[in-house]
């Protein structure tokens, strides 16, 4: 027989408008062809880094190739598989809402449980196992999202159910089928992930809101009504800190080695573990040490209270600018505050 009919999985390149090549597999099955695409790619060889970038590429995609390759003449002879691809798809999803009730933000759950809606009006099939989702299945989901999905239609009470998704509702939703279908890669319940290679949506960008570092000086002078919310806002515009990071601050993590100081703290939304060394400036809003498992700022109340008392600072400063609290985080990247020889902030 000839070599090429033999081979089952071909490594194929196709040239994109931007110049780049993307590297894509042409596979052929008992069920028919299909393509499988990288999400790697060979850039334009102009320099001797260039072309050494691109034979690692190459490689890496011939790895890939090779694993696919193997992977089908098991299934084709009768080797058991060592992948769970009869797993109900639902049931899985299910439990990944399940396990992070309670563990993450309501509004980040409420994405999951959206997108599962979303998912239930696609596929009637609601036994449908890991085997169907297909690269084709995964691209109608997308538009789906994309052109027929509404928002609020799975909402039970009186509401206007015809408006099309917001972009980031699109882009939110498909990225919590894209976090579960790579748990199932992970997990070994399906070989290959059928979500490799096919785009989803980018962030609809709006104008983000920040003070320039005179004005923040100006709002360090002024009086605020709430002298926490003052601090912790001053406290994220030298740290770049979440306000959920700074809320579970406590001074247990506070570590001072000497002159400087140092925080050592699992993030809330990553849970990673991170330490920042602190400006004097920082340290100095933190105020006199307190015992290891109290808090450093105290109560600053509601995200809703928060902002309004930060908005009727930002007036009494003669600032003309929406500023919320999530807005000091952003301060930092902009001016690189930590770097800068600034003006002592007063609390």
């Amino acid at each position: 027989m000839d070599r090429k009919k033999k081979e089952r999985v071909n490594l194929r390149k196709r040239l994109m408008p931007s110049g780049n090549t993307s590297l894509y597999l042409d596979v052929f099955t008992k069920e028919g062809r299909k393509y499988e695409y990288l999400k790697l790619y060979l850039v334009p060889e102009h320099t001797r880094a260039d072309k050494e970038q691109n034979r690692q590429t190459m490689q890496l995609a011939e790895a890939i190739r090779a694993k696919r390759t193997v992977e089908i003449q098991n299934d084709e002879y009768g080797f058991k598989s060592a992948y769970k691809e009869d797993t109900l798809f639902f049931d899985y999803y299910k439990a990944m809402c399940e396990k992070r009730l309670g563990a993450e933000s309501k509004s980040n759950w409420g994405n999951w449980y959206s997108c599962l809606k979303h998912l239930e009006k696609y596929e009637k099939n609601h036994k449908i196992t890991f085997a169907k989702i297909t690269p084709e299945w995964v691209q109608g989901f997308r538009d789906y999202l994309d052109n027929k999905a509404n928002a609020w239609e799975n909402d039970k009470r009186e509401r206007t159910k015809d408006k099309p998704l917001a972009r980031n509702s699109k882009l939110s939703y498909f990225n919590k089928l894209r976090a579960c279908l790579n748990q199932a890669f992970d997990d070994r319940i399906i070989a290959h992930n059928p979500i490799r290679g096919i785009e989803g949506f980018k962030a609809e960008e709006g104008t983000r809101m920040y003070l320039t570092i005179d004005e923040l000086k100006k709002l360090a002078q002024t009086e605020c009504e709430y002298p926490n919310i003052k601090k912790a806002f001053l406290f994220s515009c030298l740290t770049g800190l979440r306000r959920s990071d700074i809320l579970k601050l406590t001074w247990g993590e506070v570590h001072e080695q000497g002159e400087f100081t140092r925080i050592i703290f699992k993030q809330k939304k990553t849970k990673g573990l991170e330490y920042l060394d602190l400006t004097p400036q920082a340290a100095e809003l933190m105020g006199e040490r307190g015992k290891p498992n109290e808090n450093v700022f105290g109560d600053i109340y509601s995200p809703s209270c928060t902002n309004e008392a930060i908005k009727r600072w930002v007036l009494r400063a003669g600032i003309d600018k929406e500023i919320t609290f999530h807005c000091g985080r952003h301060i930092i990247s902009s001016y690189s505050l930590k770097t800068r020889n600034l003006q002592r902030l007063s609390a």
